[in-house]
Protein backbone atom coordinates (compact mmCIF):
# COMPACT_ATOMS: atom_id res chain seq x y z
CA UNK A 1 0.00 0.00 0.00
CA UNK A 2 2.75 2.42 0.34
CA UNK A 3 4.92 4.22 -2.17
CA UNK A 4 7.67 5.40 -0.13
CA UNK A 5 10.13 2.38 0.07
CA UNK A 6 9.66 0.01 -2.87
CA UNK A 7 11.13 -3.22 -1.28
CA UNK A 8 12.58 -4.43 -4.52
CA UNK A 9 16.07 -6.54 -4.48
CA UNK A 10 18.51 -4.05 -5.35
CA UNK A 11 16.40 -1.55 -2.59
CA UNK A 12 16.79 -4.25 0.63
CA UNK A 13 20.60 -4.69 -0.90
CA UNK A 14 21.04 -1.10 -0.58
CA UNK A 15 18.58 -1.04 3.06
CA UNK A 16 20.57 -3.62 4.68
CA UNK A 17 24.17 -2.42 3.69
CA UNK A 18 23.78 0.68 5.84
CA UNK A 19 22.30 -1.54 8.43
CA UNK A 20 25.00 -3.68 8.55
CA UNK A 21 27.17 -0.52 8.65
CA UNK A 22 25.95 0.65 11.54
CA UNK A 23 25.85 -2.30 13.10
CA UNK A 24 29.50 -3.41 12.31
CA UNK A 25 30.86 0.06 13.59
CA UNK A 26 29.05 -0.59 16.83
CA UNK A 27 30.46 -4.02 17.70
CA UNK A 28 33.73 -3.67 15.68
CA UNK A 29 35.04 -0.32 16.90
CA UNK A 30 39.14 0.07 16.41
CA UNK A 31 39.05 -3.78 15.63
CA UNK A 32 38.51 -7.37 16.95
CA UNK A 33 40.43 -7.90 19.13
CA UNK A 34 39.85 -11.73 19.58
CA UNK A 35 39.50 -12.65 15.39
CA UNK A 36 43.20 -10.97 15.69
CA UNK A 37 44.46 -13.72 17.66
CA UNK A 38 43.84 -15.97 13.69
CA UNK A 39 46.51 -15.51 11.10
CA UNK A 40 45.15 -13.26 8.21
CA UNK A 41 45.67 -15.85 5.39
CA UNK A 42 43.93 -18.31 7.39
CA UNK A 43 40.88 -19.93 5.83
CA UNK A 44 37.66 -21.06 6.88
CA UNK A 45 34.59 -22.96 5.70
CA UNK A 46 31.35 -22.85 7.81
CA UNK A 47 27.42 -23.04 8.05
CA UNK A 48 24.74 -21.76 10.14
CA UNK A 49 21.96 -23.90 11.65
CA UNK A 50 18.59 -23.42 12.70
CA UNK A 51 17.78 -24.70 15.86
CA UNK A 52 14.34 -24.49 15.64
CA UNK A 53 11.44 -24.49 12.78
CA UNK A 54 11.23 -20.79 11.52
CA UNK A 55 10.23 -18.63 8.27
CA UNK A 56 14.12 -17.21 7.01
CA UNK A 57 14.74 -13.68 6.98
CA UNK A 58 17.96 -11.91 7.03
CA UNK A 59 19.65 -13.24 3.55
CA UNK A 60 20.65 -9.81 2.40
CA UNK A 61 21.77 -8.54 6.01
CA UNK A 62 23.94 -11.56 6.43
CA UNK A 63 25.51 -11.38 3.44
CA UNK A 64 26.50 -7.74 3.67
CA UNK A 65 28.03 -8.18 7.28
CA UNK A 66 30.41 -11.08 5.60
CA UNK A 67 31.17 -9.57 2.33
CA UNK A 68 31.91 -6.09 3.73
CA UNK A 69 34.59 -8.18 5.87
CA UNK A 70 35.57 -10.32 2.84
CA UNK A 71 34.50 -9.12 -0.27
CA UNK A 72 35.81 -12.84 -1.91
CA UNK A 73 33.89 -15.08 0.56
CA UNK A 74 31.37 -17.57 -0.71
CA UNK A 75 27.78 -17.70 0.24
CA UNK A 76 25.41 -20.73 -0.50
CA UNK A 77 21.84 -20.28 1.04
CA UNK A 78 19.90 -23.68 1.38
CA UNK A 79 16.97 -21.57 2.44
CA UNK A 80 15.48 -18.48 0.83
CA UNK A 81 13.88 -15.44 2.14
CA UNK A 82 10.36 -16.37 3.11
CA UNK A 83 11.30 -20.15 3.05
CA UNK A 84 10.37 -22.27 6.37
CA UNK A 85 13.10 -24.37 8.01
CA UNK A 86 13.67 -27.00 10.43
CA UNK A 87 14.93 -27.52 13.47
CA UNK A 88 18.86 -28.69 13.15
CA UNK A 89 19.05 -27.80 8.91
CA UNK A 90 21.42 -25.96 7.41
CA UNK A 91 20.55 -22.36 6.28
CA UNK A 92 23.54 -21.74 4.69
CA UNK A 93 26.98 -22.31 4.34
CA UNK A 94 30.00 -20.14 3.98
CA UNK A 95 33.47 -20.27 2.63
CA UNK A 96 36.42 -17.46 3.42
CA UNK A 97 38.75 -16.02 5.41
CA UNK A 98 38.67 -17.05 8.95
CA UNK A 99 39.29 -13.65 10.43
CA UNK A 100 36.23 -12.09 8.48
CA UNK A 101 33.99 -14.73 9.20
CA UNK A 102 34.51 -14.87 13.04
CA UNK A 103 34.07 -11.24 13.30
CA UNK A 104 30.63 -10.54 11.02
CA UNK A 105 29.71 -13.80 12.90
CA UNK A 106 27.46 -11.95 15.57
CA UNK A 107 26.29 -9.01 13.54
CA UNK A 108 25.07 -11.51 10.15
CA UNK A 109 23.29 -13.60 13.06
CA UNK A 110 21.97 -11.06 14.95
CA UNK A 111 19.79 -9.45 11.79
CA UNK A 112 18.94 -13.19 10.57
CA UNK A 113 17.51 -14.45 13.97
CA UNK A 114 15.85 -10.58 14.59
CA UNK A 115 14.47 -10.86 11.08
CA UNK A 116 13.13 -14.57 10.86
CA UNK A 117 11.74 -14.19 14.68
CA UNK A 118 9.36 -11.22 12.93
CA UNK A 119 8.82 -13.64 9.70
CA UNK A 120 8.46 -16.43 11.78
CA UNK A 121 5.51 -14.63 13.97
CA UNK A 122 3.69 -12.92 10.90
CA UNK A 123 3.53 -16.34 9.32
CA UNK A 124 1.64 -17.93 12.60
CA UNK A 125 -0.37 -15.34 12.73
CA UNK A 126 -1.55 -15.45 8.66
CA UNK A 127 -1.77 -19.03 8.82
CA UNK A 128 -5.03 -18.04 11.59
CA UNK A 129 -6.51 -15.97 9.33
CA UNK A 130 -6.68 -18.37 6.49
CA UNK A 131 -9.67 -18.47 4.64
CA UNK A 132 -10.55 -14.93 5.55
CA UNK A 133 -10.65 -11.63 4.02
CA UNK A 134 -8.61 -10.30 6.78
CA UNK A 135 -4.83 -9.16 5.92
CA UNK A 136 -2.26 -9.50 8.61
CA UNK A 137 -0.90 -5.99 8.97
CA UNK A 138 2.01 -4.42 11.07
CA UNK A 139 2.44 -0.88 12.73
CA UNK A 140 4.98 1.51 13.69
CA UNK A 141 5.99 -0.11 16.96
CA UNK A 142 9.42 -1.61 15.50
CA UNK A 143 12.95 -1.32 16.41
CA UNK A 144 14.29 2.19 16.06
CA UNK A 145 16.01 2.33 12.68
CA UNK A 146 15.32 -0.80 11.89
CA UNK A 147 11.53 -0.12 10.84
CA UNK A 148 12.23 -1.33 6.85
CA UNK A 149 14.66 -4.67 8.29
CA UNK A 150 11.09 -5.43 10.13
CA UNK A 151 9.23 -4.16 7.78
CA UNK A 152 10.15 -6.33 5.36
CA UNK A 153 10.34 -9.64 7.26
CA UNK A 154 6.36 -9.05 7.87
CA UNK A 155 6.09 -9.30 3.99
CA UNK A 156 8.69 -12.61 4.13
CA UNK A 157 5.97 -14.12 6.25
CA UNK A 158 3.27 -13.28 4.27
CA UNK A 159 1.59 -9.83 6.01
CA UNK A 160 0.94 -6.48 4.83
CA UNK A 161 2.71 -3.59 5.70
CA UNK A 162 0.56 -0.29 6.93
CA UNK A 163 2.60 3.17 6.69
CA UNK A 164 6.09 3.45 6.68
CA UNK A 165 6.18 6.65 9.27
CA UNK A 166 4.74 9.63 9.58
CA UNK A 167 5.59 11.22 6.49
CA UNK A 168 3.68 8.93 4.11
CA UNK A 169 -0.04 8.09 4.98
CA UNK A 170 -2.50 9.71 7.44
CA UNK A 171 -3.87 7.78 10.51
CA UNK A 172 -6.26 10.51 12.61
CA UNK A 173 -6.70 9.40 16.49
CA UNK A 174 -8.63 10.74 19.01
CA UNK A 175 -6.33 13.38 20.12
CA UNK A 176 -6.08 14.63 16.49
CA UNK A 177 -9.96 14.56 16.34
CA UNK A 178 -10.37 16.18 19.07
CA UNK A 179 -7.71 19.56 18.63
CA UNK A 180 -9.70 19.55 15.15
CA UNK A 181 -13.35 19.84 16.45
CA UNK A 182 -14.50 16.80 15.45
CA UNK A 183 -14.71 13.96 12.61
CA UNK A 184 -16.20 15.65 9.90
CA UNK A 185 -13.81 18.35 10.37
CA UNK A 186 -10.81 16.69 10.66
CA UNK A 187 -11.51 14.69 7.59
CA UNK A 188 -12.13 17.56 5.67
CA UNK A 189 -9.05 19.07 6.69
CA UNK A 190 -7.16 15.73 5.76
CA UNK A 191 -8.84 15.56 2.09
CA UNK A 192 -7.90 19.07 1.63
CA UNK A 193 -3.87 18.82 3.45
CA UNK A 194 -2.89 15.25 2.68
CA UNK A 195 -3.37 14.63 -1.25
CA UNK A 196 0.03 13.13 -1.68
CA UNK A 197 -0.94 10.60 0.97
CA UNK A 198 -0.28 7.42 0.27
CA UNK A 199 -4.02 6.79 2.59
CA UNK A 200 -5.82 8.31 4.79
CA UNK A 201 -7.04 6.56 7.93
CA UNK A 202 -9.28 7.30 10.72
CA UNK A 203 -9.54 5.70 14.21
CA UNK A 204 -12.88 5.27 15.69
CA UNK A 205 -14.35 3.71 18.99
CA UNK A 206 -17.73 3.54 19.15
CA UNK A 207 -20.17 2.70 16.42
CA UNK A 208 -21.65 6.07 16.80
CA UNK A 209 -18.38 7.47 15.75
CA UNK A 210 -18.03 4.84 13.04
CA UNK A 211 -21.63 5.82 11.07
CA UNK A 212 -19.82 10.02 11.68
CA UNK A 213 -17.25 8.70 9.85
CA UNK A 214 -18.95 6.74 7.36
CA UNK A 215 -20.87 9.94 7.14
CA UNK A 216 -18.01 12.17 6.56
CA UNK A 217 -16.87 10.10 3.85
CA UNK A 218 -14.11 8.24 5.50
CA UNK A 219 -12.62 5.60 3.15
CA UNK A 220 -10.52 3.68 5.60
CA UNK A 221 -11.55 3.15 9.32
CA UNK A 222 -9.31 1.81 12.16
CA UNK A 223 -11.79 -0.18 14.60
CA UNK A 224 -10.03 0.35 18.25
CA UNK A 225 -10.43 -2.40 20.81
CA UNK A 226 -14.01 -3.17 19.62
CA UNK A 227 -15.85 -5.80 20.92
CA UNK A 228 -16.71 -8.78 18.64
CA UNK A 229 -20.54 -8.32 18.80
CA UNK A 230 -19.75 -4.39 17.81
CA UNK A 231 -17.44 -5.72 15.14
CA UNK A 232 -20.37 -7.83 13.48
CA UNK A 233 -22.34 -4.81 13.62
CA UNK A 234 -19.72 -2.10 12.45
CA UNK A 235 -19.03 -4.36 9.11
CA UNK A 236 -22.79 -4.71 8.65
CA UNK A 237 -23.35 -0.97 9.13
CA UNK A 238 -20.23 -0.33 6.35
CA UNK A 239 -22.10 -2.96 4.04
CA UNK A 240 -24.98 -0.52 3.71
CA UNK A 241 -22.86 2.09 2.25
CA UNK A 242 -22.81 2.75 -1.74
CA UNK A 243 -19.05 3.14 -1.36
CA UNK A 244 -18.19 0.94 1.45
CA UNK A 245 -14.43 1.56 3.59
CA UNK A 246 -11.91 -0.49 4.41
CA UNK A 247 -12.51 -1.64 7.66
CA UNK A 248 -9.16 -2.24 9.95
CA UNK A 249 -9.25 -3.89 13.37
CA UNK A 250 -6.33 -2.69 16.41
CA UNK A 251 -6.15 -3.02 19.74
CA UNK A 252 -5.17 -5.93 22.16
CA UNK A 253 -5.20 -8.04 19.45
CA UNK A 254 -4.48 -11.97 20.42
CA UNK A 255 -3.45 -14.87 18.88
CA UNK A 256 -6.17 -16.76 20.72
CA UNK A 257 -9.18 -14.35 19.47
CA UNK A 258 -7.34 -13.43 16.05
CA UNK A 259 -9.47 -15.97 14.30
CA UNK A 260 -13.06 -14.44 15.70
CA UNK A 261 -11.86 -11.29 14.82
CA UNK A 262 -11.37 -12.33 11.58
CA UNK A 263 -14.26 -13.97 10.93
CA UNK A 264 -16.26 -10.62 11.66
CA UNK A 265 -15.41 -9.47 8.34
CA UNK A 266 -12.92 -6.78 8.36
CA UNK A 267 -10.36 -6.32 6.02
CA UNK A 268 -7.53 -6.21 8.07
CA UNK A 269 -5.77 -6.49 11.49
CA UNK A 270 -3.01 -4.54 12.70
CA UNK A 271 -0.44 -6.16 15.55
CA UNK A 272 2.33 -4.45 17.02
CA UNK A 273 3.23 -7.26 18.51
CA UNK A 274 4.57 -8.29 15.29
CA UNK A 275 7.93 -6.49 14.88
CA UNK A 276 7.76 -5.16 19.37
CA UNK A 277 7.50 -8.35 20.84
CA UNK A 278 9.19 -11.09 19.22
CA UNK A 279 11.82 -13.68 20.60
CA UNK A 280 15.24 -14.47 18.55
CA UNK A 281 15.14 -17.34 16.18
CA UNK A 282 17.93 -19.57 17.48
CA UNK A 283 20.87 -19.73 15.00
CA UNK A 284 24.55 -21.09 15.39
CA UNK A 285 27.49 -20.91 13.10
CA UNK A 286 29.79 -24.01 13.04
CA UNK A 287 32.81 -23.94 11.41
CA UNK A 288 33.83 -27.28 9.58
CA UNK A 289 37.32 -26.81 8.22
CA UNK A 290 40.33 -24.52 8.79
CA UNK A 291 43.16 -25.15 6.06
CA UNK A 292 45.36 -22.74 4.33
CA UNK A 293 44.53 -19.56 2.58
CA UNK A 294 40.58 -19.17 0.87
CA UNK A 295 40.39 -19.65 -2.84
Amino acid sequence: MTKSFDFSPAAIAQLAHADVARALAEDVGTGDLTAGLIAPDQGASAHVLARENAVVCGQAWVQAAILALDPQAHIRWHVQDGGRCEANQVVFEVQGRAQALLTAERTALNFLQLLSAVATKTATYVAVVAGTRAAIVDTRKTLPGLRLAQKYAVRCGGGTNHRIGLYDAVLIKENHIAAAGGIAQVLQQAAKMAKEADFVEIEVETLEQLAQALDAGARMVLLDNMSVPHLHEAVRMNAAKANPAILEISGGVTLNGLRALAETGVDRISIGTLTKDVQATDYSMRFETLAGTPA
